[in-house]
């Protein structure tokens, strides 16, 4: 399914449950914002995006702890928890999917390497996370993130 066939069919779902959607980006960089409003219409599930590239966007619109971020980086597994369910709690939406990770060419380590991506969704379910590492130039692994990211969504959704 190309990107345009995933956002019109997660459109769908949220609209027949009459739901909006928030995104919460730090190394996709409003990529999955502008996926998800490249459709006409976006307006009715669509409600916001956050780009919190900093750690301290992360905390001051998303309410991640910063002593979150101290402790465990943020590309990670807290943090990407926090920044969905933060999505929600300072927005509309009735869910949220958040990514953060290390897109490359630097920023990598030995721990988080380039192309390490943290994910979180956040549903009336809970918030789940998922880790992954992808391939590729920074255009790729930002490409394979929003993908991903928006796949997590809809499978998500009850």
């Amino acid at each position: 399914m190309d990107l345009t066939d995933l956002v019109t069919e997660l459109a769908t779902r949220l609209r027949a449950r009459d739901w909006m959607m928030a995104s919460a980006e730090s190394c996709t960089g409003g990529l999955i914002a502008a996926a998800c409003t490249e459709l006409s219409g976006s307006s009715d599930w669509f409600e916001r995006g956050f780009v919190t590239y900093s750690n301290a966007a992360k905390t001051d619109s998303l309410g991640v702890p910063a002593s979150l971020i101290a402790a465990h980086g943020a590309v990670s597994e807290p943090v990407a928890r926090a920044m969905a369910a933060g999505a929600v709690a300072h927005s509309a939406a009735h869910c949220a999917l958040s990514v953060t990770g290390v897109a490359g060419p630097t920023g990598g380590s030995a721990d988080k390497p380039v192309g390490t991506v943290w994910f979180g969704w956040s549903t009336p379910a809970g918030v789940t996370t998922e880790h992954r590492r992808f391939d590729g130039d920074r255009a790729a692994v930002r490409a394979q993130a929003v993908r991903h990211a928006l796949a997590g969504l809809l499978q998500r959704l009850p």
